[in-house]
């Protein structure tokens, strides 16, 4: 079977007797294809995909309509089954690691929606996280984009350069110079990742940028847990109101709150992105700074974090000084919903008047399983009515960095996520990952507010509290 790819370039025929195709760049493949090692094919030996996993896939076709790139293209290459069979066929050393390639994997927003729907077990979580740094090491990027790539990750992991940028973004509002760009028709001169960039600033102000929650918070009455939480990178930076109410939530509960003041990333962006290394470096700092302190359980309220977060144990498996303490770590981690699932109500809640549209954040669904508990949580609330949308399993668009590089597919996946949202009527739209709530905000009819579920918790404990009456106004003023 011959297949051809966006860039008119054939990805290669299929059986072990094939020959290589041609790449994106109409170099020839040939058997062999880049000259990998015997046994690797054309990967190097850095963890290519393990044969096994390659041959658990038969081709059904059930990933096909849960895929967000298939759904939007229907082509066969950007399918998981397509991928895996070009993984394959690289594995065999029949095409080479090339542009063509490259390009279907960069595509793949790494949502896994295809493993929870696949009935044969396939594991691509794992064959595509062992391809992308394969990816990186192996495929020459052009000059751009080898340098928006490295301005994503010279800033986003690191908070306090993300503020300076946060600062910039919030002046560019204020003076009007937002207004202006797109008053004069100069945001559409733009590139697309650009433009992309410039759409999904966040609406932040100067005292939310600064602000931050104490090291320690003491529990409301008998502790029942000690709790560190992960502030995050830019979580901490445009989402401080999310660590706000989850440390109120949590203290609420009875726990005890300590919140590491390191600006640490825990690595789940590079992780994602192939950049294999500096992912490692990441979660071996991690676990050295939560090792600092005595904890039953680490949270996270950022569904990439948190998944990240629980790989750990795998991702440093052959670390001979780390791997022990990773599993160790990875098996206090919890996503805050999860956990308050795990604690027995605790403090009261208010009625709040409120319809919900949940999305369920791909990391959070799809690679931790986490589906009943936001809704569980949401349940506690009296008055709230919390609604599905169409099209659940499909990806926003945000995943990470995606919607910076790949901004044409992104924009696609983010106006019928919209148009889903918008379907079911709700005052408030709720979803637990930071790069949701950017991408969902920048498509969203402006009068529905975007919220992260433990926000409209804190509004229902906070509006018990101060003796609100049951109406659904905490509600939107929990979105700021």
């Amino acid at each position: 079977m011959t297949t051809t790819d966006d860039t008119g370039g054939t990805a290669g025929t299929g059986g072990t007797g094939g020959t290589g195709g041609t790449g994106g760049t109409g170099g020839a493949a040939g058997n062999g294809g880049a000259g990998g090692p015997v046994g690797h094919g054309s990967f190097d030996p850095g963890n290519p995909p393990a044969r096994a996993l390659l041959d658990d896939c038969v081709h059904c076709g059930f990933c096909l309509p849960t895929c967000p790139t298939y759904t939007v293209t229907g082509e066969e290459m950007e399918s998981p089954r397509g991928r895996i069979y070009l993984m394959d066929l690289a594995a065999r050393g029949e095409i080479g690691l090339d542009e063509a390639f490259g390009g279907h994997m960069d595509s793949c927003l790494g949502c896994l929606a295809c493993v929870t729907s696949c009935p044969s077990g396939v594991q691509y979580d794992k064959l595509i996280e062992s391809v992308r740094p394969q990816v990186e090491r192996n495929i020459p990027r052009t000059r751009l984009d080898r340098l928006f790539r490295a301005l994503i990750f010279q800033l986003f992991p690191y908070p306090r350069r993300l503020r300076v940028a946060a600062l910039g973004g919030l002046l560019y509002r204020r003076l009007g110079l937002r207004f202006l760009a797109h008053r004069t028709g100069l945001i559409g001169a733009l590139p697309p990742r650009l433009r992309a960039a410039e759409a999904l600033l966040p609406p932040v102000t100067l005292r939310a940028l600064f602000a931050g929650p104490r090291p320690h918070t003491p529990a409301v009455g008998q502790p029942r847990l000690r709790v560190g939480l992960l502030a995050g990178c830019a979580q901490r930076v445009f989402f401080g109101d999310v660590n706000a109410a989850t440390v109120r939530v949590l203290t609420a509960e009875g726990c005890d709150v300590l919140v590491p003041r390191d600006n640490q990333c825990c690595g789940a962006l590079s992780v994602h992105a192939g950049r294999e290394d500096e992912g490692k470096a990441r979660a071996r700092a991690t676990i050295d700074m939560f090792e600092r302190y005595d904890l039953d359980v680490v949270v996270t309220n950022v569904a990439g974090c948190g998944s990240t977060l629980k790989e750990y144990g795998d991702l440093l498996r052959d670390d001979p000084e780390y791997a022990e303490r990773a599993a160790a770590f990875t098996a206090r981690v919890r996503d805050i919903s999860e956990l308050l699932a795990e604690l027995p109500p605790r403090a009261p809640r208010s009625t709040l008047t409120t319809r919900v549209a949940y999305h369920d954040a791909c990391h959070l669904a799809n690679a931790q399983g986490i589906r009943k508990e936001p809704r569980a949580v949401l349940a506690t609330i009296p008055g709230l009515e919390t609604h599905d949308i169409a099209e659940a399993e499909l990806c926003c668009g945000s995943a990470g960095i995606y919607n910076l590089v790949q901004p044409e597919t992104a924009d696609d996946l983010g106006r019928r996520k919209a148009r889903n949202l918008e379907a079911v009527r709700p005052d408030v739209v709720a979803t637990a990952n930071a790069g949701c709530l950017l991408q969902i905000r920048r498509y969203l009819d402006a009068g529905i507010p975007v919220v992260h579920p433990v926000q409209l918790l804190d509004a229902a404990i906070r509006g018990a509290a101060q003796g609100v009456g049951p109406d659904g106004a905490a509600a939107r003023r929990a979105a700021g």
